[in-house]
This record gives structure tokens, sequence and C-alpha cells, in this order.
């Protein structure tokens, strides 16, 4: 699941976290700043797949950006604050009419991935160009920056797997694991993504995360045809105000890959895109 060198792995996706240090202060949390919206598909070596993004029935990519804020956990002597506690799960809601076409697209391994890196993943599985988050990590006795890079990979089953690598100030290699299921009106699909616990050091705090930002979506070509991942719903399937786009995040808790120390706690953020002009 993680691979490290001299100091242990840290982060992942959409954030992540081992069992926590006891802190006197309450634990708080939320979603200072959530957007999402349809962009054309980026092309592997750079630009963007001609007539795709936010066209009603067309081909697309999701652009999203989270921020949060909260303190209390990973509480020290040396600060009393602590920071903001490690997320277990990330759900991302799609408008209803959304199409997804998993078919003709390559397959990368959680193996691959934790063996070798995303270089041993098919050129075809890659499902969107490198993002980026920033998290918070423990070093010595306080919380400080680490920033690591975050990308998706189609995954057996039409999942998507989410690799994050950081270097400073510790080294660490995280694998997410995502799938779709469908969900109730008015959303039509629901990306469930699962995020490990990650201590910086052995019994230290989970790594969490502060600033998450992705660009998710691909395209392959047959002949001169385009075949998107996931296509916009059909012309007057928008709602007035918008497509509705929500999201929900778990802090703490515990999931398939362990506990996290903490009760859980969840926040949600809903928007509105604006609907496609043509």
């Amino acid at each position: 699941m993680r691979r490290a060198s001299t100091c242990l792995a840290v982060l992942g996706l959409f954030a992540l976290g081992l069992p926590a240090m006891a802190s006197a202060e309450e634990i708080t949390v939320s979603i200072s700043k959530f957007t999402a919206k349809a962009v054309p598909i980026p092309k592997p070596g750079g630009g963007s797949f001609k007539g795709t993004g936010n066209f009603y029935g067309k081909g697309a990519a999701v652009e999203a950006e989270y921020e949060f804020e909260g303190s209390g956990y990973g509480a020290t002597a040396q600060n009393p604050k602590g920071g903001i506690p490690p997320i277990s799960a990330v759900n991302f809601f799609l408008p209803k009419g959304t199409k997804l076409h998993p078919q003709g697209f390559g397959k990368c391994t959680e193996a691959a991935l934790k063996s070798v890196g995303p270089s041993a993943c098919p050129k075809n599985s890659i499902a969107s160009p490198i993002g980026s988050v920033l998290g918070e990590v423990t070093f010595g006795s306080e919380r400080v920056p680490e920033t690591a890079t975050l990308q998706a990979f189609f995954g057996p089953g039409g999942g998507l797997l989410f690799f994050t690598k950081g270097s400073s100030p510790v080294s660490l290699e995280i694998l997410s694991s995502g799938k779709y299921v469908k969900a109730a009106a008015p959303y039509g699909q629901e990306l469930k993504t699962l995020v490990p616990p990650v201590a910086s050091v052995p019994g230290a705090p989970l790594a969490s995360a502060k600033r998450i930002k992705i660009k998710a979506g691909a395209a392959i070509k047959k002949g001169k045809t385009l075949i998107p991942y996931g296509t916009i719903p059909k012309k007057g399937l928008c709602p007035k105000g918008g497509f509705p786009i929500k999201t929900e995040v778990t802090f703490g808790g515990s999931n398939s890959f362990g506990e996290f120390g903490i009760p859980a706690i969840t926040k949600t953020a809903t928007i509105k895109t604006p609907c496609p002009k043509h």
C-alpha cells in the first residue's frame, strides 16, 4: 500500500491518516472551498481535445478543487491548536444524465502502482493529468506543510485509483481507491473513494489534507472517432440554475484500510455549475 524511504509514507486524495495521539482540544473541521466545473478533456502530451468541454452531450473532464480548515488534531504542548483531522473518504456526486464510457480504456492495478508506480500503468489507463495536494504532517512536535502530486488511473471494474506522491519533509506514496455507484436524483453517478490512514512516523498523528486540486477525465481515439470517458448530460436535462454537484468528505472514523483514531466527522458541500450555452 505504501512505499517510503527513511521516513514512512504520508497523505492521499483526495488526504489521509494510523491511530492518532489523543488531544485535549476539540477537533473541528470544515470544507472552506469546493469548486467543480466541466472543462475540455486534456491530451496526454498537453493541450486538450477539440470539441470537448461544457457542451450538451459532449465529452468533458471535471476540474475540482477542495480546501479544508480545522484544528484540534495532533495537538501537542508545542502546538496546542493542532491541525486538520485526516480524511478517510470522499464521495463526489455527478448530475443526472452524466454518462460514463469505461469500455476501451486501459486499466492499471493496485499491485502495479504499489510495486513500481505510475510508469507501470498503460498510457490509456491515465485518467487525469498530475494534480496537487497540500497536506499537513507531524514533523517533530509540529504540524507542517507537505506538498504532493496526485494522479488518477482507471482501475479494474470501471473504478479509479488515485496515486499521491510527496518527498518533503517526509517521503510518501499513497494509493486510494474509488468506485462509481448509482446515485439518487438529482444526481446520477456517485464516486466513492476511500483513503488509507498514514502516519509520518510510527505512532504519530496521521497526515491530513488542506487543499486538493485535480482535473479528472480522458479520451481515446479510434480512427477519427473520439471516445470520451465521460459526457455532459444532453440538452433539456440541465435544471434552472445549473447542474447540481455535491461532495461528502469524512474525516476520521475507520474504513477497510484501517482505523483513524478519532470519531468520524462528515461534512457536505453542494454547488451548481452553469448549464452549457450550446
